[in-house]
């Protein structure tokens, strides 16, 4: 027999299964679904106030959940900590404040690694080779970097204990053309090491072009997923919520 058991199928490495939950009394998410699998991108796109980082905190454990569950490689971790989270084989980029300023880039690394007690040679030399812009700025302040620059640091202290899932918040924001490219083909070099990513973008367009699949959130729940090719194709979506 040649079919496929259930069994042999790849299983997500990440899944969101109806959540609902936000800040105080407030629920920002109205049932969130959504599924990573191992080496794939996903991009949660949407208007202003969709819920979108709300959903990726909340995978990370900064967000409380009233409902709904978040399975991470087979173990539901809904409620955990942050740092307990960490410990499992995620790692986050916020937004903003993102790195130590007034720490070189290689200290910044370094402080990625809090978790590791052996020798850190090894990780560096795969940091540096995936973002040689910064190995030759190993030496310099954080803070004296370009924003593209800065968002590789943050990004790469993230990737220094070896995640399984990446979850960036905004990766582009402010970025020129040149550096949100960039940081998108990092982010596929980062996929193809056998990281899965989970990622929200503004740039909704630009996102969905490169990204292996894409979640439409609207008023805290689902409105569409699929390919990013699918979801860019797709005149409804494009209309509603891509800008025509």
């Amino acid at each position: 027999m040649n079919a496929t058991t259930a069994r042999d199928r790849p299983q997500p490495i990440l899944v969101m299964h109806q959540v609902r939950g936000g800040y105080g009394d407030a629920d920002i998410l109205q049932g969130v679904s959504l599924a990573v699998m191992p080496q794939e991108i996903v991009v949660i796109v949407g208007p202003n106030g969709a819920g979108k980082s709300t959903a990726m905190k909340a995978v990370f454990g900064l967000v409380r959940i009233r409902s709904g569950a978040i399975v991470f490689d087979g173990e539901d971790i809904t409620g955990w900590s942050p740092d307990r989270i960490v410990r499992r084989g995620i790692s986050y980029v916020p937004q903003v404040d993102n790195v130590f300023r007034e720490m070189t880039v290689h200290e910044n690394l370094e402080m990625g690694a809090f978790l590791s007690k052996g020798d850190l040679s090894a990780a560096f030399d795969r940091i540096y080779a995936l973002f040689p812009d910064l190995k030759a700025k190993r030496h310099a302040l954080a803070g004296d970097l370009s924003g593209g620059q800065r968002q590789m640091v943050a990004m790469g202290r993230a990737l220094m204990l070896e995640p399984k899932l990446l979850l960036l918040d905004e990766p582009t924001a402010g970025l020129s053309p040149k550096y949100m490219q960039q940081i998108f083909q990092i982010c596929r070099d980062v996929r193809d090491s056998g990281v899965s990513i989970l990622l929200v973008e503004q740039h909704a367009k630009q996102a969905l072009a490169f990204c292996d699949r894409g979640y439409v959130l609207a008023t805290g729940a689902n409105r569409h997923e699929g390919s990013g090719r699918e979801l860019l194709e797709d005149p409804e979506i494009a209309q509603m919520f891509l800008g025509g």
